[in-house]
């Protein structure tokens, strides 16, 4: 198993080191031109890249992936048209510091009147990865100043740690990420922990899922990437995604939390017995995960945004492309995601483009 998670992450830092040494290869990947579509439609993928985050303020949407060495964030009030917005980097930072490198899955977080970007990085050895927030009190988080705000950990959990996200229930933030408690084994638990500010954690945390059914270990057992979403009805979920993002069953989990639950409470989330969003071979959708959520512009619609491959066997590595589509709920207010619709297929563009 050591052996594996040694090979699994060396491959993960070539792919990074590949992409500094061309000169900037993954960040013009991230805006080659989305395929031509109508004028009211698009199609699969929207752009090339890997662990997409957006967020809606106004009428404008902030969205940002996984770039490496840096973050680029894209700009735009369309979605469907990310891979021809302007991008600008908000940062990057110098070398040698504990989170020079490997920044992974970045998320841009509007709380408290201000903006924070949590994101993954480390000094370069796997091992070595934490979670990270900055902060930057401007309107736009393309402009302004950003400030190191520190490291975010749970003291009783103080180990290798990505993915991290936040949950606003009931007038209180709460941190949650991916965690691994002995970094020679490749086995990825999902914790939450309350925040006291958003750039501190309480000192406890809960070990909200782990990776205990068959679907979730393929590869290797894996709980990563927590994305929370909410129903009208005022309902709690949260998704993650599950196996190995180095296979094609990488894939979309979901727990629900009880009504009136206490987020801290593991026994107040209900997991899902199978996943909820899975690869589409015919449609050349494989491993589909690391997702995020988003409204269309006049908010009528809810879409699902994620990444996948359009071949079997290519991992986690460069190859992989983003993709959006809408989703609906059924009568008790439970997201229905489908199946990935098929690279090539037409689709109307979220309401209000």
């Amino acid at each position: 198993m050591q052996k594996m998670f040694c090979q699994i992450h060396t491959f993960r830092q070539y792919i990074f080191v590949l992409c500094l040494l061309s000169l900037g290869a993954c960040e013009k990947d991230g805006n080659k031109p989305a395929p031509p579509a109508g004028t009211t439609t698009f199609i699969n993928p929207i752009m090339n890249g890997s662990d997409p985050w957006i967020i809606q303020q106004g009428v404008q949407y902030y969205y940002t992936q996984t770039s490496g060495n840096r973050v680029q964030v894209w700009k735009s009030e369309k979605v469907s048209s990310l891979a021809s917005a302007p991008s600008s980097e908000i940062f990057r930072p110098a070398g040698g510091l504990p989170y020079s490198n490997n920044i992974w899955a970045p998320e841009l977080h509007f709380l408290d009147n201000k903006w924070y970007l949590y994101f993954t990085g480390g000094s370069g050895p796997d091992e070595t990865q934490r979670t990270w927030v900055l902060e930057n009190p401007g309107a736009d988080p393309t402009a302004g100043t950003w400030t190191m705000k520190g490291r975010l950990f749970a003291a009783d959990a103080d180990f290798w740690a990505i993915d991290g996200t936040i949950l606003t229930y009931e007038g209180l933030h709460y941190f949650l990420w991916s965690g691994r408690p002995n970094p020679a084994i490749q086995d990825q638990q999902i914790y939450i922990a309350k925040m006291l500010n958003p750039w501190t954690v309480d000192t406890k945390s809960t070990l909200l899922t782990t990776p205990a059914l068959a679907w979730e270990r393929v590869g290797g057992p894996v709980n990563e990437a927590p994305q929370i979403l909410k129903h009208s009805s005022g309902k709690v979920y949260m998704v993650y995604s599950a196996s190995g993002c180095w296979t094609d069953d990488y894939a979309l989990g979901m727990l629900s939390l009880k009504a009136g639950g206490n987020p801290l409470l593991a026994a107040d989330w209900v997991k899902s017995n199978q996943p909820v969003f899975s690869k589409n071979p015919a449609g050349n959708a494989y491993g589909p995960g690391h997702n995020a959520f988003f409204k269309s512009p006049d908010g009528s619609e809810d879409w699902i945004m994620y990444h996948a491959n359009n071949n079997t066997n290519e991992g986690c590595g460069e190859k992989r492309n983003v993709r959006i589509q809408p989703f609906t709920w059924n009568a008790s207010g439970v997201p229905q995601f489908g199946a990935p619709v098929a690279t090539g297929t037409t689709i109307k563009k979220p309401s209000g483009e």
